[in-house]
C-alpha cells in the first residue's frame, strides 16, 4: 500500500490530516515504479482532504480573489492521442513575476504506436523525463499532469498520474515553493483534486489566515481541481473540504 492509498483511507476518519515532508527526489524514483497506481505528488508535502460542511469565509490571499466560475478553458476538444486537454485554473503574479497552474489531460493511446506519440508530444510540452510514464503503462490509460508556469522557468510538474479514469477522484494536493529556483522556499502553492460534489476547499495558513477557493473542472478529468496560495511570509498548515 501506497502513501497515496494510506492517505485516503486516512480521510475517511479524519476531518483534518496533514502527511509529514516527502522528499522530492524520491517521490519521482517510487513514481517510476507506481505509473498505473493514484496521484503521484511531486512535491514537499502531501495532503489529505476531507468532506465536511462549514460556513463561507471570506476569499484573501489568491492573487486576484472573487469568485471565479468552474467552467474550463479548453484547449484542444475531441480524442487525440498527441495533442492533451488544456486548462488553465489559476493565474498571478508573486513579486512581479507571473504565474499560471495549467491542467493537460492526455486521452488513452489506442496501441504501442499512439504511446509512442504520445510520449514525444508529453516531452515536446516540456513535462520531466523523471515523471513520463513507461510506454507499456500508457496503452489504455489516461494521463494527468498538473504543471506550474512561473516566469520564464521551465514547466514544473505538481501532479503527475497515469491509470483508470476512476483513481483521479481523490481528495489529496501537492504543496510546493511558488518560486522553482528557490527550493527551500516556503510552501506557498497548494494544487489538489477533489469531487465534483465539493463546493469549495478551505486554505488555513501558518499565520492564521484563511482562504476559500472554489474547485474548477478540468477538460478530460472526472476531477475538479483548486489552486491556492499562501501570502508572503507564510506557507500552508491545512485544507478542509466544503461539500
Amino acid at each position: 500500500m501506497t502513501q497515496t492509498d494510506i492517505a485516503l483511507l486516512l480521510a475517511d476518519a479524519a476531518d483534518e490530516v496533514e502527511i509529514g515532508i516527502a522528499p522530492v527526489q524520491a517521490v519521482m524514483r517510487a513514481g517510476r515504479r507506481r505509473r498505473a497506481r493514484r496521484w503521484a505528488v511531486a512535491a514537499a508535502t502531501a495532503v489529505v482532504l476531507a468532506g465536511s460542511t462549514g460556513a463561507t469565509l471570506a476569499v484573501t490571499g489568491l492573487p486576484g480573489g472573487g469568485r471565479h466560475d468552474k467552467g474550463a478553458t479548453v484547449a484542444t476538444q475531441g480524442r487525440h492521442a498527441d495533442r492533451p486537454h488544456l486548462t488553465e485554473v489559476a493565474r498571478g503574479t508573486d513579486h512581479g513575476t507571473g504565474w499560471r497552474v495549467e491542467i493537460s489531460v492526455w486521452d488513452p493511446p489506442r496501441d504501442k504506436a499512439e504511446a509512442d506519440r504520445q510520449l514525444e508530444a508529453m516531452r515536446r510540452y516540456g513535462i520531466d523525463a523523471r515523471v513520463l510514464p513507461e510506454r507499456s503503462h500508457l496503452v489504455g490509460m489516461t494521463s494527468h499532469y498538473a504543471s506550474l508556469y512561473y516566469g520564464d522557468e521551465p514547466l514544473r510538474p505538481i501532479m503527475f498520474d497515469t491509470g483508470e479514469r476512476r483513481d483521479y477522484v481523490a481528495g489529496s494536493a501537492a504543496v510546493i515553493p511558488l518560486a522553482g529556483k528557490n527550493v527551500d522556499g516556503a510552501l506557498r502553492l497548494v494544487v489538489g483534486t477533489v469531487d465534483k460534489t465539493a463546493r469549495q476547499v478551505r486554505l488555513t495558513w501558518k499565520n492564521g489566515d484563511s482562504t476559500v477557493v472554489l474547485p474548477h473542472a478540468a477538460a478530460g478529468s472526472p476531477a475538479d481541481y483548486f489552486v491556492g496560495v499562501a501570502p508572503a511570509g507564510t506557507s500552508y498548515l491545512t485544507s478542509k473540504v466544503i461539500m
